[in-house]
């Protein structure tokens, strides 16, 4: 008898030691992949690899199976830029020099449809372009908002989803490359490795970290699906919505969205530390973050017996950085090597449409500024403001095309 007690006594400890670190692990995860000695895991660095195989080894522990090209990893590989002005070449023939990772891993239900919950892992390193940061001294970029609590989520996710909601599988995915233009999101939807067709929806997580007093929780891709606005509605009981019906955005789940599957990207906000040295993991909104877990959880829940969602197109896709006062109302196509800016959309409405400007078009000059790449383009815009008129010169086929535009 006495030894019955003891094993029962241990099985519930062991049993209340699980529940307790399930939900601890939200922090340890952020505390290890915003750690120092990753040095701001920036796409192709060691710091990058030791990020992902500590998300390979979470796969393990929560019991995924590998879903990469090889085991959990699906790597890409791509050229750097040599100064401002060029574009990253992306290279699916292994020629180049910088390889990031992808990190799968696969829930398998034995359902027909499966949904791709995915956050992106690497950041900026020491800094580098896409810093805010303005001080001599080099300091790492340590992104714990950014995105290391989007990967925390996800992670925390797994443990929720395993054995339950089981009428559809689950892919989970920790891009790379994201920081540099969505590498790994775009890689993934154009050499998948699972059927896309029977991809259900997709949900993506990023900078999920610093929820505010006012509980502001930004969900975007509202209008990727009819009935996402009212499942977001029925379990919504902590959060102040902010909906953008948008499938695009300056994130991974615009990959999926161009690829005609529903979206949904969950986001907390910008604030003094986003692309800076000091966005660090003690400064989190941990509780916020389980709240944001707990609810999208109920939200996969809630379409469990849905099947396949329908897709839907939405408008107002252009680019609404908080960084630009107008938009030119296009997608861009972030894996477009040559020189310029292509247009992969054109919204309604938007000053592109209006102008004349196509899909396929290559933008090389908007103003006075010559584009050459995406970063160049981002710079030009940024100096107009709303009722500003100016020229635009695209290519069209081997012809240059000059157009008119008005924001």
């Amino acid at each position: 008898m006495r030894n019955i007690q003891i094993l029962i006594f241990l099985c519930l400890f062991i049993s209340c030691k699980e529940t307790i670190n399930q939900k601890n692990r939200i922090q340890e995860d952020v505390a290890f992949l915003a750690d120092d000695a990753l040095e701001g895991r920036q796409t192709g660095t060691e710091g990058e690899k030791k990020a992902a195989n500590y998300i390979s080894n979470r796969f393990i522990e929560l019991g995924l199976s590998p879903k990469g090209t090889k085991k959990f990893l699906q790597p890409f590989t791509f050229k750097p830029k040599t100064n401002p002005h060029e574009e990253v070449k992306f290279d699916v023939n292994g020629d180049g020099t910088i390889t990031g990772n992808n990190v799968i891993g696969f829930l398998d239900n034995k359902a027909e449809n499966t949904i791709i919950i995915g956050a992106h892992f690497d950041h900026l390193g020491y800094g580098g372009e896409g810093s805010l940061y303005r001080d001599s001294i080099k300091a790492v970029h340590n992104g714990a908002d950014d995105n290391a609590s989007g990967v925390a989520i996800m992670l925390n996710l797994i443990a929720k989803l395993k054995g339950k909601n089981t009428k559809n599988n689950y892919l989970f995915m920790a891009f790379s490359g994201e920081e540099m233009g969505l590498l790994g999101s775009n890689y993934f939807v154009k050499n998948p490795t699972i059927n896309t067709k029977k991809v259900s929806y997709m949900i993506n997580m990023d900078m999920v970290g610093r929820m505010k007093k006012d509980s502001s929780l930004a969900v975007y891709g509202t209008g990727t699906s009819p009935i996402f606005k009212q499942v977001l509605k029925s379990h919504n009981n902590n959060f102040k919505l902010i909906q953008q019906e948008s499938g695009v955005g300056p994130s991974d789940h615009t990959s999926f969205y161009l690829a005609d599957i529903p979206v949904l990207h969950f986001f907390t906000g910008q604030h003094e530390d986003y692309h800076k040295p000091g966005d660090d993991s003690e400064k989190l909104n941990y509780n916020g973050m389980y709240l944001i877990s707990d609810y999208i959880f109920n939200i996969i829940s809630d379409l469990d017996d849905n099947g396949k969602l329908a897709f839907r197109k939405t408008k107002n896709e252009s680019e609404n950085s908080p960084r630009f006062k107008v938009g030119l109302g296009v997608i861009p196509d972030y894996l477009f090597d040559g020189k310029g800016m292509r247009i992969d959309g054109v919204s309604e409405s938007k000053p592109a449409k209006k102008a004349g400007l196509q899909k396929g078009d290559i933008v090389i000059q908007l103003g006075d500024s010559t584009v050459t790449n995406m970063m160049s383009y981002m710079r030009a815009l940024s100096v107009f403001k709303k009722g500003d008129k100016t020229k635009v010169v695209v290519k069209r086929g081997e012809v240059e095309v000059k157009k008119e535009i008005q924001f």
